[in-house]
């Protein structure tokens, strides 16, 4: 009965992705639903069941739920909602939010498994209406229109506008800076007579100007002091209306102006107005078809990666052709970990997959404590890899697991590090713990005394040195632990740290990335917190959790926004910045050469080249 019933489910999904709602002469209203954030048993889900019966009754012909259905996106609170949006019965259009894409305990999977994607295409008579996803995925980041939809969208719209149907522009942010690439997306919006743009995130009521589109900001469920209902779209022929419609009480117009698709296309903009050095070689090494969530693996001849659509994929470092590409059946947020003869490859659907390093061929497979979206590190013959609660060893060669510690209480999310007979990692779980990386058994765990999950280390790399072991986290503190007895030696507030850390070549001091933009530089030596020095990094406001490398006597920090600055390790001062995209850095890497890696979001790979 689960089988069929699942079955009928997607079909249903299938017919609502391509109906044609009809289209009456005096146009269409629309109930749209935004920052619904039900957890089951919450004063929302109650208010949910309400509106839908309401809903059901009022004289919209369709329902947009605009993202954000839960809090926390996990596959509990995803069936929950989705049994309370499965009871309208009108066609109804559903895309996620920040709050689905962030924390999502299924790697953004069981989104996608319930209702058939994370955008939707549908048209009523006059009116193409298409609403796309923007993360940010699965990690601290702005908004972001994946590669590939922003491709899709563009050839969708193309087909589907040519009998001279207008356009109804859906996603759950704003299109404004919120978007890293909201110029993209603008660009492709402004090729085509949109009536509108809609969205949610912000739980207010807004009319604003994206590039030449008129948009609107639409109410959440719960506005507070007991008002809780969802907006009301009216479209027609020469009349964009919004109404504020409280549950159980008659609608409010919030905004009425004349629709207005004389639009404008947009060229892209080049933005790069900074000069680096003679002695400094920046290449763009590859450009994919789709957007990396994950960092790269590096050997002499290869760089590794995984995308958006599900594809591992090695390139050759020096052109940047791809050698091979091995398909999986989600996006990847996992690094493939780099071994001497095959690529381990951690995946989003469950599994971990053994990758011939030349050909890309499938070796071995297991199904393991996925979903992984954690970086693995592989030490000679051990890869040692998180999962969600669990962490595990590997032995490579004969693809046998050493052993398992599974006392975790969230998913793992950034590498560990290992370092004598010691590994440390941190998990969504509010803790950092010390295991024994030849047996697995705990050593210590530490945390910051808070309840929240998600203000604990989840997504730093520790720097461990021969006495300590030092981590940021989003609760803002820097803090030191003492590494044999877990205790901790000093806690540091005084800058805005969140999830980016480093550490310099010799190990004496540690490098972190803070809030404010800015690089701070603390000694990893002593018993108490000493400062050695801090520069503006000319980042601003700053939240990416990438990684900060020191390579060739200078260091390296990446932004949310694709801007790449370079610090002298000796006089610490700023030398030169560059921009390699407008979106966030994953990370860094450093070859055998003292070359250094990276890979953006927006799914391109850079190698930076320092001629000493």
């Amino acid at each position: 009965m689960k089988l069929i019933h699942k079955i009928y489910q997607k079909a249903l999904i299938a017919i609502v992705l391509f109906a044609i709602v009809p289209f009456n002469a005096d146009g269409i209203k629309i109930s749209v639903l935004a920052d619904v954030h039900v957890t089951p048993g919450n004063v929302n889900e109650g208010k949910l069941r309400e509106a839908v019966d309401e809903i059901n009754c009022n004289d919209t012909e369709i329902v947009i739920v605009a993202g954000d259905l839960t809090n926390e996106g996990s596959d509990e609170q995803l069936m929950n909602v989705k049994s309370i949006l499965d009871c309208v019965k009108k066609p109804i259009y559903v895309i996620p939010g920040n709050h689905e894409n962030n924390w999502s305990q299924s790697a953004c999977k069981t989104f996608n498994d319930l209702w058939g994607n994370d955008r939707f295409i549908a048209e009523t008579d006059s009116l193409v209406i298409v609403g796309i996803n923007c993360g940010p995925y699965m990690k601290m980041g702005d908004g972001h229109i994946k590669q590939e939809d922003l491709s899709w969208l563009d050839a969708t719209l193309k087909e589907r506008t040519t009998s001279g149907k207008r356009v109804l522009s859906v996603c759950h942010y704003p299109i404004l800076p919120d978007l890293d690439n909201c110029n993209e997306y603008i660009a492709v919006l402004q090729k085509y007579p949109v009536v509108t743009h809609i969205c949610g995130h912000y739980h207010t009521f807004k009319h604003y100007k994206g590039g030449d589109i008129d948009a609107l900001m639409c109410r959440a469920l719960d506005m507070k002091n007991d008002n809780f209902g969802y907006s009301i779209l009216e479209i027609a022929n020469d009349s964009v209306k919004l109404f504020d419609k409280h549950i159980g009480e008659s609608p409010v117009m919030k905004f009425s102006y004349a629709v207005d698709t004389d639009i404008t296309p947009i060229k892209e903009v080049e933005n790069n107005d900074f000069i680096i050095p003679d002695n400094v070689e920046i290449t763009l090494v590859h450009r994919d078809e789709a957007s990396i969530f994950t960092r790269i693996g590096i050997d002499n001849k290869n760089v590794y990666f995984g995308n958006s659509l599900g594809y591992a994929k090695s390139v050759d470092k020096t052109n940047g052709r791809e050698n091979w590409s091995y398909k999986t059946n989600s996006s990847l947020f996992s690094r493939p970990a780099v071994g001497e003869t095959v690529v381990i490859l951690p995946t989003a659907d469950k599994r971990l997959v053994w990758l011939d390093k030349d050909t890309g061929t499938e070796l071995y497979s297991v199904a393991a404590n996925g979903p992984y979206v954690a970086d693995g590190i592989v030490i000679g013959n051990t890869l040692y890899q998180g999962g969600y609660k669990t962490f595990q060893s590997w032995d490579i060669k004969h693809h046998k697991l050493n052993w398992q510690y599974d006392s975790i209480f969230n998913y793992c999310q950034a590498a560990p590090v290992v370092s004598g007979k010691d590994i440390a990692f941190g998990a969504w779980d509010t803790n950092l713990r010390l295991l024994d990386k030849n047996s697995g058994k705990l050593k210590w765990a530490w945390n910051n005394g808070k309840k929240a999950n998600m203000l604990g280390p989840g997504n730093c790399v520790p720097v461990m040195t021969i006495d300590k072991i030092i981590i940021v986290a989003p609760d803002r503190y820097m803090t030191a632990i003492d590494r044999k007895s877990g205790k901790q030696i000093w806690r540091n507030n005084d800058f805005k740290y969140r999830e980016s850390l480093g550490v310099s070549r010799d190990g004496k001091t540690a490098y972190a990335k803070t809030m404010d933009g800015e690089i701070v530089a603390v000694s990893t030596e002593g018993t108490d917190f000493k400062l050695l020095w801090k520069v503006d990094a000319g980042f601003g406001y700053e939240h990416a959790p990438c990684i900060v490398v020191e390579s060739k006597g200078i260091i390296f920090a990446g932004s949310r926004r694709g801007l790449m600055s370079a610090i002298d390790a000796k006089t610490h001062k700023l030398l030169w910045q560059y921009r390699l995209g407008n979106s966030e850095f994953n990370g860094w890497e450093i070859d055998s050469n003292g070359d250094v890696y990276t890979s953006l979001i927006e799914g391109t790979i850079w190698k930076i080249h320092i001629e000493k």
